[in-house]
């Protein structure tokens, strides 16, 4: 069990009184667990107070495997050593036709995606040529991961939380919702909290609003960075697709300016658009300012797949930064709810018996449609 020092904010879970953020526990093998803020457990190796560094270790021997299931999580208020981040990608590999490991391609042990197939990683700087990767399918890419190859051990580190001004008292982070550094300072053994503050109140009034906002502008960026890397990786799986990649100005080219507009929609905007002297298109663009790119990836990915009489051929799309557009076959003959909204419109109904021809032939398409909803 590792030793605890009296003298600093570490407590026991359910003692009285509790330190938030610095507390520990015991499990049934006698280990000593730090309670963190995310849903896996470490045991506690050793604790350096005066480097402020904490060795923790996997009982069950997961570290990577957790790590990966809580990676860019709080953990606050520790952080991750710097000395071990690394960034690395993952592969999905079949365990039959895999050649012998390679010794730049590590398995990770406790994950398992499929019967006969084992989750390997490699160093994302590592030139993956050099692997043997043919039964292979790469999963994705992940930076900032503390982990190194073969490592047992996590360290994190906490930040100066100014004890010595509680001169004989215990103390611990303030519990006040927030990640404030402000400490309070506890009598050993009562109740009683002396609040010691780290600065003035204006000065820290200002510093939270300062950190809210910089804290909602980084959130901000990188959930649009996240989902534009998640399109992306999408869009580069799914190149044998064949639809076509335009960029942002090749859509203004097409679409003349987006001088021709055909409809407005709940997630876009249609235009007419020009191929050639001979092949026109409608070009859907999507709103960028919705959602987190299910939409584009749903659609790209069902309509690439299909290929049926009934059913409006995707030509191409544009992902360009956070500019996203689909390009479809144009239909001359305008919407077919043009044709189906009213049977008093004596000069397009097309006829009941009609009606059901084209029923019927939507029904048979509909096993590829799925949840998308293309224009027919």
């Amino acid at each position: 069990m590792a030793r605890l020092s009296n003298s600093h904010a570490f407590s026991f879970k359910g003692s009285h009184p509790e330190n938030p953020g610095f507390l520990v526990s015991c499990n049934e093998k006698k280990e000593t667990i730090l309670e963190l803020p995310i849903p896996v457990k470490f045991a506690i190796k050793t604790i350096d107070y005066k480097a402020q560094e904490i060795q923790l270790y996997d009982p069950e021997d997961c570290l990577l495997a957790k790590l990966l299931k809580v990676h860019n999580m709080s953990i606050f208020p520790f952080h991750y050593s710097e000395n071990q981040m690394t960034s690395i990608t993952l592969f999905n590999c079949s365990s039959a036709e895999r050649e012998s490991p390679s010794s730049s391609l590590y398995s990770v042990p406790c994950v398992v995606e499929a019967p006969g197939y084992q989750i390997y990683w490699v160093s994302s700087s590592f030139s993956v040529g050099y692997l043997p990767l043919l039964s292979c399918t790469k999963m994705r890419n992940l930076s900032s991961v503390p982990y190194w190859s073969g490592s047992r051990e996590l360290y994190l580190e906490w930040s100066e939380t100014n004890c010595g001004l509680c001169e004989a008292q215990n103390c611990g982070l303030k519990n006040n919702g927030t990640t404030s550094t402000e400490i309070e300072c506890m009598k050993k053994g009562g109740s009683g909290k002396t609040l010691v503050a780290t600065g003035t109140s204006l000065g820290s009034f200002v510093l939270v609003l300062l950190a809210g906002a910089a804290f909602y502008a980084y959130s901000s960026d990188r959930k649009e960075k996240q989902n534009q890397l998640k399109i992306e990786t999408f869009l580069e799986d799914y190149r044998a697709l064949k639809p076509s990649r335009y960029s942002y100005s090749d859509i203004k080219r097409i679409t003349d300016q987006f001088k021709d507009k055909l409809g407005q929609g709940a997630y876009g905007t249609v235009y007419k658009g020009e191929l050639s002297s001979e092949c026109f298109v409608a070009v859907k663009v999507l709103t960028s300012t919705k959602g987190d790119g299910e939409e584009f990836v749903n659609e790209v990915g069902t309509m690439g797949h299909i290929h049926h009489v009934n059913v409006v051929r995707l030509v191409g799309f544009c992902a360009d930064g956070f500019r996203r557009a689909l390009v479809y076959d144009f239909l001359p003959n305008g919407s077919l709810q043009d044709f189906i909204s009213s049977a008093d419109n004596n000069n397009s109904f097309l006829g009941w018996d009609k009606l059901q021809d084209i029923a019927l032939g939507i029904a048979k398409s509909a096993p590829g449609v799925r949840s998308t909803n293309p224009p027919f």
